[in-house]
């Protein structure tokens, strides 16, 4: 019995080590590198959007506009998988384990649930993550106070101009008190935002009121309990948040306050005015960056992130008459106006 159970095992040990031997000369289970026609290698990113709307939907835009600006193309050499969470946790970690499964290239992630969930996905792998509209890469462990990345991982962040929006709030409306502030309990980028806002507030006298969410389904009812508390909203990047914008703009407009946003796609929306980011030009930034990762001019490791320069002036007019508020000159000169 011993002995004929040592010659199956024998058997199998060849089997086995036949398998390991074409395994080995036929590359299986190994990473293929395609070619286009010209011979150039064809790179994989798989992109992992953490929800849909305006804001990331730009940075997705201008992630393949900046690529292409440096001469990586979808089409050409370039692969593409775009995923969408829909907001949520448990979705963003799937999409982040397939693309790590697929071995791609690298895998872009717009907004923080979805690049801590690919950084930690990715994180004993060689495929790099970059992110972009990521508010404190910082608190959210993607990075250390220095700027540098916590392993083979960079990208943008679009920490928002907060004194300049202050600054802009004071002067549309001098009378005001109080703002303030829907954001979601589990996104670290919206509690950054919200201490810093709380920091700077007395400068410009003013008190921050905050109202916080766990999911889409509690907006409604917080959004009708903080309009009365207070003279204006102002909106975060919060995805969450800004899913849920036309409700709270319903809100708003009922109690018969203003609410200022963080972009412009806000504020096409129906927010009266923003000091804000532009996601396009964040997202092109975004792909520069990837461009050097994946041409092997540097390791994400190697790059600190960025941030976007300046804010830009967003103000609706529109929704000013409405609400009977007369921009300055000053304002109305140096802004770009949506209707």
């Amino acid at each position: 019995m011993m002995r004929r159970m040592s010659k199956k095992v024998g058997k199998l040990t060849g089997s086995l080590a036949a398998v390991l031997a074409i395994a080995a000369i036929t590359g299986c289970g190994s990473k293929q590198e395609a070619k286009n026609e010209q011979g150039e290698q064809i790179y994989r990113i798989g992109i992992s959007q953490f929800a849909e709307h305006a804001s990331l939907d730009n940075c997705r835009e201008g992630f393949l506009e900046g690529l292409k600006e440096e001469g990586l193309e979808e089409g050409k050499n370039l692969k593409i998988e775009v995923k969408n969470a829909a907001a949520d946790m448990g979705t963003a970690s799937q999409i982040a384990d397939r693309f790590v499964a697929d071995q791609m290239d690298l895998i872009c992630a717009i907004a923080t649930p979805s690049a801590q969930t690919a950084f930690n996905a990715a994180m004993d792998t060689e495929i790099p993550v970059i992110y972009t509209a990521v508010t404190d890469p910082e608190t959210a462990e993607l990075a250390g106070k220095d700027k540098k990345p916590a392993g083979e991982v960079t990208g943008t962040s679009d920490r928002l101009p907060i004194k300049d929006q202050l600054e802009m709030i004071r002067q549309i409306l001098p009378e005001a008190k109080k703002i303030g502030i829907l954001y979601t309990t589990s996104e670290v980028n919206s509690l950054s935002a919200i201490r810093v806002y709380e920091n700077y507030a007395e400068d410009y006298g003013f008190e921050i009121v905050t109202a916080g969410v766990s999911n889409t389904s509690e907006i409604a009812m917080a959004a009708e309990a903080l309009v009365g508390k207070v003279d204006c909203l102002t909106n975060l990047t919060d995805n969450t948040v800004v899913n849920s914008l036309p409700t709270i703009l319903e809100r708003a407009k009922e109690a018969e306050i203003p609410v200022f946003g963080s972009e412009i796609e806000q504020v096409k929306l129906g927010c009266l005015a923003a000091e804000g980011l532009d996601y396009v030009e964040l997202g092109k930034q975004t792909g520069k960056m990837a461009a050097k990762i994946l041409t092997g001019e540097a390791k994400a490791s190697e790059l600190e992130y960025e941030e976007i320069s300046g804010g830009n002036l967003y103000l609706n007019t529109a929704v000013a008459e409405q609400l009977g508020i007369s921009f300055g000159e000053e304002l109305l000169e140096n802004a770009e106006i949506c209707e």
